[in-house]
């Protein structure tokens, strides 16, 4: 995914224009932290106490000029209206994070407001055209027959989520002024690998293979997730 996100950022911004950057969930700040480290400059919003805490133990490892360009706020993605003006970001990143809202609207078109004009806008989804393939590939056959007719799941952690159409996601975005550019299928031959499964030996073949699947039909539209990037009009 950040090889996705990294195109996009090059075909969108001028080479070198150092971005301000709003991450929504921003977990134990992987994303944050690489774009950082790039010279952008990021805004990280995490609910979880947990995770905020863990991007903080993160932030403290890095370098000081790292750690300058990271901001941290405590709050509700659905609140960046209370924190930020609109328009006050290149780019705003909402990953993994739609799965745990029962009504995602709302918090999108309050990340759409967030962008600048010609911004870009960033979601990472669980695949509700896909739910289906994790049960069928592993032989769970009532599971999979299941899926086909949902887009609620129980996800790796045993919690009960949802998971988001591409043709909904696209009628959301067009609605919010900030329609569908490209997206991508993730996770399309690797979503059955354990959490903890050992890096394989070719990982650059694998991360290729996995790369040229989530751009090319029919692979990305059964992919285990889909990232879509959305530009404010």
């Amino acid at each position: 995914m950040a090889r996705q996100l990294d195109e996009q950022i090059a075909g969108r911004f001028p080479v070198g224009r150092r971005l301000r950057v709003l991450d929504v969930g921003i977990g134990q700040g992987t994303q944050a932290l690489r774009l950082a480290r790039l010279g952008h400059q990021v805004t990280g919003v995490e609910q979880d106490p947990v995770m905020i805490a863990a991007a903080r133990e993160a932030l403290d490892r890095e370098p000081e000029g790292i750690r300058e360009r990271v901001r941290l706020v405590q709050g509700d993605g659905r609140d960046t209206g209370v924190h930020f003006l609109p328009g006050s970001f290149d780019l705003v990143l909402c990953h993994g994070v739609l799965m745990y809202v029962e009504e995602p609207d709302p918090l999108v078109a309050g990340l759409a407001r967030m962008l600048a004009p010609g911004g870009l806008l960033s979601l990472l989804v669980r695949n509700g055209d896909g739910l289906a393939m994790r049960p069928g590939l592993t032989g769970d056959w009532a599971g999979a027959l299941a899926a086909f007719d949902t887009t609620a799941y129980t996800n790796r952690l045993g919690l009960n989520v949802r998971a988001d159409r591409l043709a909904e996601l696209t009628g959301t975005l067009a609605g919010i002024a900030a329609p569908l550019h490209a997206w991508y299928g993730v996770r399309v031959f690797t979503d059955t690998a354990a959490d903890d499964a050992a890096p394989p030996a070719d990982l650059e073949t694998l991360l290729a293979v996995e790369e040229r699947a989530g751009r090319t039909d029919p692979y990305r539209g059964v992919a285990a997730l889909l990232h879509l990037c959305g530009v404010r009009g």
